[in-house]
């Protein structure tokens, strides 16, 4: 009860990236085993969410989660500091749990592709703190919340759109980054699949060949970002007064200002 609890609760699909959540949780437990001594902030990760019957890659990462869980939840070294759970059959009566219970909200979707997102503004609303790219409805997040309470790492759209029509490296960004390499290998190699050492080699090969999403790019930048949410969280002061300025500075996403907006901006009728 008295650990953090990070939620990512969202469809399942490479852009919303799930996978890098889940990789920072691997490099997490692995810096956890190797240096037990440290003062590590006791962290539950949910994941929780649907995908697609024939997206063969969303399938894959909600396995990938549910592996991951099963080899960390059952190390008597780390439970008690890191857990993971993958939450099955994701509905509304779900959300009226988890919701309310996040300390953290998970928004990390590629920069440039979340049309909008409300999930972010339901988590904030109940006074999670998001941690997020500069995405979908994180900007208008971070406008009404201030950006000071509010964790934003990462590529910005156009950053993403230069590094594509650049041509980026991703196979630098993982050899430049010791714990990245380390928890993609241990994905790659059957650590976390003993029963089928292969079944994540493509799922992996594909952030040193393309990395579409930007996963390997963004890692550094997303791991720093969570070793910064857990000084805050030490900081029980802080944190409070950062949850609740998220919550008191959400009515501007309130359904009557939104009608009004539009009846005025877009529909022109008059009120």
């Amino acid at each position: 009860p008295s650990a953090l609890f990070d939620i990512q609760i969202k469809r399942i699909h490479e852009y919303k990236r799930q996978l890098l959540n889940i990789i920072e949780a691997v490099a997490l437990y692995d810096q956890i085993c190797s240096h037990p001594e440290r003062d590590w902030v006791p962290r539950v990760k949910f994941f929780a969410g649907k995908a697609a019957p024939t997206y063969h890659n969303a399938k894959l990462i909600i396995k990938l989660a549910n592996d991951v869980a099963r080899v960390i939840n059952s190390n008597p070294s780390v439970r008690d500091v890191l857990r993971v759970v993958f939450i099955p059959n994701y509905n509304v009566s779900l959300a009226e749990v988890l919701v309310p219970a996040a300390n953290l909200s998970e928004q990390i979707s590629t920069a440039g592709l979340e049309a909008s997102g409300t999930g972010n503004m339901k988590f904030a609303l109940n006074g999670a703190i998001t941690i997020g790219t500069l995405d979908g409805a994180n900007v208008e997040i971070r406008e009404q919340v201030g950006e000071e309470n509010i964790v934003i790492f990462g590529l910005t759209a156009e950053e993403v759109a230069q590094r594509r029509q650049n041509g980026h490296n991703p196979r630098a960004a993982i050899e430049n980054s010791p714990e990245l390499s380390q928890a993609l290998n241990a994905i790659a190699s059957g650590v976390f699949s003993p029963d089928d050492p292969g079944r994540y080699r493509e799922l992996i090969g594909g952030l040193y060949d393309h990395d579409w999403f930007m996963v390997a790019t963004d890692f550094d930048a997303y791991a720093a970002a969570q070793r910064e949410v857990d000084a805050i969280w030490k900081d029980s002061a802080r944190w409070r007064q950062m949850a609740i300025l998220n919550t008191a500075r959400m009515g501007w996403f309130s359904s009557d200002r939104t009608i009004r907006q539009y009846s005025r901006d877009i529909w022109d009728i008059p009120l």
